[in-house]
């Protein structure tokens, strides 16, 4: 009965959506009040229908309902009650159900918290959103319905597939959907303008906060999701340019250069038509990595479904959203007016510095990622092409080099006009930090790569130039301790936040440079109180043990760590093998510190010729690792304090002054 009631509310949503799209839309042309606010009234109806499914849903996994065809194919009376929660988006039909809800989410609160937004550009973003809901839902019930049944009704379930029975996907999952979809209120907002014709700087302090957190909710998504296979894939990496990960990563560029753009919108009412395109674009980036996942035509474990029908349903919705918002565009562009001047040195400048090469690295990105499959289509399948690290190493990181310096020198930067001996004098305390940390990287660490110590040097560039940015905006050293203080307290919170989100990048750098420069990696096959030797530490297997966990058989390894004659670390990695899925895998063991993470892996055992058993291990020593995830952390941080901000709430606009 609840499974029918969740359908029975999805049709609901869908009718309301529908309505939803046409009723605001109306109102606006028509100037009506009343019909522009009952596009809000919608809104919350379809999220509350959309939840109501949702948690029947949900419901459904966790009494173990098998008799949906979902429940049977994803999960197992045995998995526990987390793995029941998180396996409803661990699939095609349910993450897509997950999809709408965040999608109705965003739309009911702009119904809500959207009271001082223009009523006719609210109501029309409202209509446009609403219109990506009804393509959606239609997906969602003509093509993968999640309410299907079964019958006859099955004893058990197949279970989860064991890659994915991780608290990763409780969290993985929700919040990149809140990222990718998030980037639809851009969008929508986008797409509304440029129907009435006008933007300006309130349209840009309006549309800012929302791009703001979708932005923060990707990049926590991505970095979860690197968390999740640097500690369960087992290969000790946190990266590896798969083309999914890719999917992710593009709309994330192009995101971060919309916050940039939407600044000049507000500040100066300038880049109106660029930032206008980059809503367009970020999004269509996010439909594009949906289709992706869900086509088939990529091989990866990040991939639900490899149905084609689904494929061509959301390539349709594909090629009527970006076409139809650029076909648009075409039209509509030509009529906003953009008339701003700005000299080559100034804020201004170095923001469309900083959009320049973030498109370009986007687009490289991009190229890497879909070249493939465009070779692969074009010549029937006979000709195929494998474009991994190397291609992304060469071209990707070169491109993000000068961009990344240049975060040291856009904040210092006035608006319209820069002073450039200011400037210099500013710069010659980060030069100085970037020279120093060099010439220290290269003493520590001799034998290493010299462009990793100038990387080094490049993340002492930016975190010193991050950190004179803030100190000559609060004048720190220009007035007493207690003025100071004053001034920290009732500065800008979405200036403070882009030092800190600015600051995290160098703090990733440090991490990135460590992990990949200086990284240590050893596989061979140990018996139980056999030892190897590693740089200065000694490895040695004292003991592996079969236990049971709640739906798996476990090896689990006891292995000692010492360095020189300093007290061991104890490391437990696992081999879980689940019988219900007839698939196996590796629980790394990680030692997490300042300076490095021990990472180790337990793999196959086998029989040697004196009949004793041998464990295939493979262990890492990832220095700094603990230093990139710091460095996301702080970004995110970083995002959150400039969203806290109550002159960018969504209800709150700032006037601007004269």
């Amino acid at each position: 009965m609840i499974p029918e009631i969740g359908l029975f509310v999805l049709f609901l949503a869908l009718i309301i959506a529908a309505i939803q799209a046409v009723v605001p839309m109306v109102g606006a042309v028509r100037q009506d009040v009343y019909l522009m606010a009952l596009g809000n009234r919608l809104a919350v109806i379809q999220f509350f229908l959309v939840t109501i499914s949702f948690t029947s849903l949900i419901y459904a996994f966790v009494i173990s309902d098998f008799s949906l065809l979902i429940v049977y194919n994803n999960s197992h009376s045995l998995k526990p009650l987390l793995y029941k929660i998180s396996g409803v988006w661990g699939n095609h039909e349910g993450s897509m159900l997950l999809w709408v809800l965040i999608l109705s989410m965003f739309g009911a609160a702009l119904a809500i918290w959207g009271k001082n937004i223009s009523p006719t550009l609210k109501a029309r973003v409202l209509s446009v959103q609403s219109m990506i809901g009804v393509a959606f839902l239609a997906f969602i019930l003509f093509t993968s319905n999640p309410f299907l049944r079964l019958n006859p009704v099955p004893s058990d379930g197949r279970g989860l597939n064991p890659v994915l029975q991780d608290p990763g996907l409780a969290f993985h999952p929700p919040l990149l959907y809140l990222g990718y979809v998030g980037f639809s209120m851009a969008f929508s907002f986008a797409v509304a303008a440029l129907i009435e014709g006008k933007i300006d700087d309130k349209w840009g302090r309006w549309v800012r906060p929302w791009a703001l957190a979708a932005w923060v909710f990707l990049t926590a998504g991505i970095a979860l999701g690197s968390w999740w296979a640097y500690y369960e894939l087992g290969w000790g990496g946190w990266w590896f340019w798969d083309p999914v990960e890719n999917a992710s990563f593009i709309p994330w560029l192009l995101g971060t250069a919309l916050l940039h753009s939407s600044v000049v919108v507000e500040k100066r009412e300038g880049f109106k038509n660029w930032t206008v395109l980059l809503a367009i674009l970020t999004f269509s980036m996010s439909l594009l990595g949906t289709f992706l996942v869900r086509s088939g035509i990529l091989t990866s474990v990040h991939t639900f479904a490899t149905d084609p029908e689904r494929g061509l349903f959301i390539l349709l919705i594909l090629f009527v959203t970006i076409g139809g918002a650029l076909g648009l565009f075409a039209i509509r562009a030509p009529i906003i007016k953009n008339n701003f001047k700005f000299a080559p040195v100034s804020r201004e400048s170095a923001l469309l510095y900083n959009n320049l090469f973030l498109t370009i690295g986007c687009a490289i990105v991009l190229l890497g990622t879909l070249y493939p499959l465009f070779l692969e289509f074009a010549s029937n399948g006979e000709s195929k092409v494998s474009i991994g690290p190397p291609y992304f190493n060469i071209t990707f990181l070169p491109i993000m080099i000068p961009l990344v310096a240049a975060i040291a020198v856009g904040p210092m930067l006035s608006w319209k006009r820069g002073v450039i001996g200011e400037l210099y004098v500013k710069l010659l305390f980060a030069a100085g930090s970037c020279l120093i940390t060099i010439f220290i990287v290269l003493i520590l660490v001799p034998e290493g790569p010299i462009l990793a110590a100038c990387s080094m040097g490049l993340a002492a560039w930016i975190a010193a130039g991050c950190l004179i940015e803030w100190a000559s905006r609060i004048r720190l050293f220009n007035s007493k301790s207690i003025t100071n203080t004053g001034r920290l307290i009732k500065s800008s919170k979405s200036a403070n936040g882009m030092t800190l989100a600015h600051l995290g990048i160098a703090i990733l750098i440090v991490g990135i440079t460590g992990a990949s420069a200086w990284q240590k990696e050893i596989t061979t096959s140990m018996a139980i109180g056999e030892t190897i030797k590693v740089n200065n530490y000694s490895l040695t297997l004292k003991k592996v043990q079969i236990g049971k966990g709640p739906n798996y058989n476990l090896e689990r390894g006891t292995f000692s760590l010492i360095k020189s004659n300093n007290s061991a670390i104890i490391m437990h990695p696992e081999r879980r093998y689940f019988p219900v899925a007839r698939q196996a895998t590796t629980e790394a063991a990680i030692k997490t510190t300042l300076l490095a993470d021990f990472y180790l892996v337990i793999g196959e055992s086998r029989d040697t010729i004196d009949n004793k058993n041998e464990w295939t291990v493979r262990f890492y020593i990832n220095p700094m690792m603990f230093w990139l995830w710091l460095g996301v952390a702080t970004m995110v941080l970083g995002g959150l304090l400039s969203l806290s901000d109550r002159r960018r709430g969504i209800s709150i606009p700032v006037r601007k002054k004269a």
